[in-house]
């Protein structure tokens, strides 16, 4: 591996192949996210490289990258199904919508068959992420007066700006104070 004149060795797989275990010692990451990690190790390296030979060098690197992620995918350091069940469960414990939590993992670059397996279509659930967003953001049933109209239009305007639907929404906000927070203690113990 020969240096450039800013004294910087260009990346190959095996600094690759470290710069990921390390961040995957860091960060969950899915296959894609770990590759756009790589290819900005490499940006930066160009950037800071000089001489006629650091583009070439800079290709050779990114043409590595999904070579690196594939050995780290095969050997079960990155597991895409993992992570989008995972992250799934939790944007549903902290109040997101399956759209959200959809839109989520699909940013992360999770495939669209995983995003449907990880983020099912469950009325339970998604009434209960639901009501915990309201309990958050202390709306609906957990504002500390009575709502009147105007308040719970904006409270289903807030809904459905997070991604709920309407009659999820429409659930959400009819229910008491109680009913609330029993859904709330409940989703807690399911997980």
């Amino acid at each position: 591996m020969s240096e450039d004149s800013s004294g910087a060795a260009p990346p190959d797989a095996a600094s690759l192949h470290a710069a990921a275990v390390a961040y995957l010692a860091t960060y969950s990451a899915t296959r894609a996210t770990l590759a756009r990690a790589l290819n900005r190790i490499v940006d930066r390296w160009l950037r800071a490289a000089s001489g006629a030979d650091a583009p070439g060098l800079a290709a050779a690197a990114k043409r590595a990258v999904p070579e690196v992620v594939a050995k780290l995918a095969a050997a079960g350091a990155v597991d895409d199904a993992a992570f989008a069940a995972s992250r799934a469960r939790k944007l549903s414990r902290t109040g997101h919508s399956t759209r959200a939590a959809a839109a989520h993992l699909a940013a992360r670059g999770v495939p669209a068959e995983l995003v449907r397996e990880a983020v099912p279509e469950d009325e339970a659930r998604e009434l209960a992420a639901a009501v915990i967003y309201l309990r958050r953001r202390r709306l609906g049933p957990f504002r500390s007066a009575a709502a009147s109209d105007e308040a719970r239009l904006k409270d289903l305007g807030t809904l459905a700006r997070a991604g709920f639907t309407s009659a999820t929404a429409r659930r959400a906000l009819a229910l008491t104070p109680d009913e609330a927070e029993d859904l709330v203690q409940q989703q807690r113990r399911d997980g």
